[in-house]
């Protein structure tokens, strides 16, 4: 089972000057609420939230979802 590792996203977005979670939902144009979940790990993003993270921020799906494997 995958589960969601919000460090690459963060880490990119600060990179890129998106340091808070409003600043990321201006740049992928979704509802504050939705980057506020994704950027405290509260929720994992859909198939179309990972393609724009990707498009945007250049973090892969494999990225975002870590196995069981990977966290162990």
């Amino acid at each position: 089972m995958a589960q969601y590792d919000r460090s690459h996203l963060r880490a990119q977005a600060i990179g890129r000057g998106d340091t808070t979670p409003s600043d990321m939902a201006r740049a992928l144009g979704m509802p504050v609420a939705t980057a506020w979940r994704l950027w405290h790990g509260r929720t994992a993003p859909s198939a179309t939230t990972a393609a724009a993270v990707e498009h945007h921020y250049g973090v892969t799906a494999r990225q975002l979802l870590r196995t069981a494997e990977q966290a162990a």
